[in-house]
């Protein structure tokens, strides 16, 4: 009997070698980004440099603010600005921000400091001369502006003056009675600005 012919083992293929692991880190998930918002330009402060229509403009924020905040008509507010400074071009606005003369009777909440300045005054007679008087520091104009209005409304002797805050020239009338000013014709000379640029239009928004 013949046997069975021998067959071939068979041979399995050897298993493949796995790859090496890879640690897969996921990326971190970031949010989506905000638009940004442009930053605001600061408004520029009254001074000396400018035209008269510009420093009209400058000194109409801080006015208007006054007005909201203690009832101080804007037209007479900027026309204060105005004289008091000589359009910003006075030493006490443009080293000090004093745009209205305030005398440092005590350095007040807004104020940080006191200076010396030339000035000049009036008899009620109306005989004017030159002294030295102290006046009120301030950081910047918005505190200037503010600090005017505050005290205006705070001190009893203009009370008679906002009982006219709709009448910008008798409450300027008023003010300059109670002694905001030596000069006899500080009245006059208030009017004639507020008319002349029409400042009353600020008195409105």
């Amino acid at each position: 009997m013949v046997g069975n012919p021998k067959l071939p083992a068979c041979v399995l293929p050897a298993p493949a070698t796995p790859p090496p692991l890879v640690s897969v880190v996921a990326p971190p998930v970031v949010p989506p980004s905000q638009p940004s918002q442009p930053s605001l330009p600061a408004l520029p402060e009254p001074n000396g440099t400018m035209t008269q229509a510009e420093f009209i403009a400058a000194s109409v924020p801080g006015a208007q603010q006054s007005r909201r905040e203690h009832g101080v008509p804007a037209s007479v507010t900027i026309a204060q600005a105005i004289l008091e400074t000589g359009w910003g071009k006075s030493a006490l606005s443009t080293f000090d921000r004093n745009f209205f003369g305030m005398k440092c009777y005590g350095q007040g909440v807004y104020a940080n400091g006191c200076r010396s300045h030339s000035t000049a005054e009036c008899t009620p007679a109306g005989a004017c001369f030159t002294t030295t008087a102290s006046f009120r520091t301030y950081a910047n104009a918005a505190n200037s502006f503010r600090d005017h209005g505050a005290s205006l409304a705070t001190n009893s002797r203009y009370a008679v003056a906002f009982q006219h805050r709709g009448n910008p020239d008798r409450f300027a009338a008023e003010m300059h009675k109670a002694g905001y000013a030596t000069d006899p014709q500080y009245t006059v000379k208030l009017t004639g600005i507020m008319a002349k640029y029409n400042l009353y239009r600020y008195d409105l928004a």
